[in-house]
């Protein structure tokens, strides 16, 4: 079985490493060929030669090559994988402190709230550009796996706007099951539905999740026959971790009655109850983890995992090589879509798709995320029907923030930027209309490298901002729970004492 696929940003060496490693454990494929490409020629290289290093220590004969011409790249590509952050986090910064001066506190700033919406900005340019590359080079039915946020606007832009096949994957079904399984665990035990030593897994609770990214709902959890949604509360506010971990997913499942697939940090963002009082966010949020909700968490662990990657490169490669072993198969849905395409096997996900009609309460034009199914007649999407009234009414508040901020990337239309911002729970709970014109003046002046669809508003925006008699901000606002980015100094210390420690 031979084919190609691409991956366009493959300078991301966590990612790019474990989707290869999870698409070459499927035995059929051992005689593929796959090309990388960055716009960083030196990160490329890096990953390159230690993805190349694994293939060799595994035995096969996958044809890997790298370079810097996407074109290139795609050509004659079957699949395109894209994990491109558009921007770097140079670009990411000002995603989250521009926002912050005006009191808008982001955990993650990637799908929702300006932060997202901005990412947006640069990503669609981008993405339109992998497209017409895709459309010009690749195979003809070639479907692009987008696992770049913010992923409903990516996927929506390649699908309506890009003419390309596109589906978008993400992994937080599949990390909120496993919470699932283990709140109905603790449950059980409490009333004796299992002993003391008896373990519930994934496997032993059915799930359907319908929503739009990253506020996808748990609709049915089932398990040994029970129907567990009214039990769920519970469990959740018993657990010994959760019950402090997730307290905004809590108190959604408390108002709504149905669980989030999203983290803490993300949810808080999406929704304007959480984050709009800067007193009132470190009740909301847990700082074990960046995932909790802490300020700008997100750009802090990515900083400190490139400058990681940057310096410890020569010990990455002199490591044992990863061995491609179906235990150690990731949770990612890529490789099984991929496998399912090719040879046949029947694979059951939730993937990010154009609605038109799975679910009935929401657009027809939106992107949803649904269950599917694989298999070689293609990725198969069931009718769901409604959501609940209230979960819908929350996914479509989003729905209009993204088509809007879709619509304003593709056309370069600055006014329904704005109107997008006005729009979004998060930035209009927070601030007022000419705070909202003026952080998006902010906003496209320094995403303009990466902006060329506003260039005539980036200029308009920089005669304002020079003109003077603006309004005040809180410029150097570290935010309500910002934790400091660690040195590489400090992370090789808790490494040791992590190792000293198991």
């Amino acid at each position: 079985m031979s084919f190609k696929i691409a991956f366009i940003g493959a300078g991301s060496l966590g990612f790019t490493r474990k989707l290869l490693a999870d698409i070459l454990t499927v035995p059929e494929f051992k005689d593929i060929e796959i090309a990388f490409t960055d716009i960083n020629a030196a990160n490329l290289d890096m990953v390159y030669k230690i993805c190349e290093r694994d293939i060799k220590a595994n035995g096969l004969s996958v044809k890997l090559t790298k370079t810097t011409d996407r074109r290139e790249a795609v050509s004659g590509a079957q699949y395109i994988v894209n994990t491109v952050r558009v921007g770097g986090l140079e670009a990411f910064a000002t995603d989250i402190d521009i926002p912050l001066s005006y009191g808008v506190d982001q955990c993650v700033g990637d799908t929702l709230a300006p932060g997202g919406i901005m990412y947006g900005q640069r990503g669609i340019a981008a993405m339109l550009d992998f497209c017409k590359d895709i459309r010009e080079k690749a195979k003809p039915d070639a479907l692009l796996l987008n696992y770049s946020n913010p992923n409903a606007m990516m996927t929506w832009a390649a699908n309506s706007f890009g003419g390309v096949r596109c589906v978008g994957l993400c992994h937080g079904v599949q990390g909120g099951h496993q919470q699932l399984a283990s709140v109905i665990e603790g449950w059980a035990k409490k009333h004796g539905k299992i002993g003391a030593d008896e373990k519930v897994t994934k496997q032993d609770v059915d799930i359907i999740c319908a929503g739009i990214n990253h506020q996808t709902w748990y609709v049915k959890v089932q398990w040994r026959g029970m129907d567990m949604l009214p039990h769920l509360l519970e469990g959740f506010e018993m657990h010994p971790t959760y019950k402090t971990t997730e307290k905004v997913r809590i108190d959604m499942l408390r108002r709504f009655g149905y669980y989030s697939t999203e983290s803490n940090g993300h949810l808080s963002e999406y929704v304007p109850w959480y984050r709009k009082r800067a007193d009132e966010i470190a009740s909301w949020i847990d700082t074990s983890s960046w995932i909790n909700g802490e300020t700008g968490g997100y750009l802090r662990v990515c900083t400190e995992g490139r400058n990681w990657f940057e310096t410890e490169f020569p010990k990455l490669l002199a490591e044992a090589p990863t061995m491609f072993t179906p235990e150690k198969r990731s949770i990612e849905h890529g490789s099984h879509i991929i496998e399912g395409l090719e040879t046949g096997r029947v694979y059951r996900g939730h993937f990010n798709v154009v609605n038109n009609g799975s679910i009935t309460n929401l657009p027809d034009d939106a992107i949803v995320e649904v269950p599917g199914y694989v298999d070689k007649n293609g990725i198969n999407i069931p009718r769901v029907g409604d959501l609940p009234m209230g979960c819908a009414a929350v996914c479509n508040v989003s729905i209009s923030v993204q088509r809007m901020s879709v619509h304003a990337a593709v056309n370069g239309d600055d006014t329904l930027l704005r109107q997008t911002m006005m729009m979004d729970p998060l930035a209009g709970a927070v601030m007022n209309p000419p705070e909202i014109w003026q952080m998006t003046d902010e906003m496209l002046v320094a995403g303009e490298e990466w902006l060329p669809q506003y260039a005539k508003a980036i200029a308009a925006a920089k005669k304002r901002l020079t003109a003077g008699n603006l309004i005040a901000t809180k410029k150097g606002y570290a935010g309500a729970v910002r934790i400091a980015v660690k040195s590489v100094d400090d992370m090789r210390k808790e490494r040791s004492a992590a190792k000293k420690a198991s």
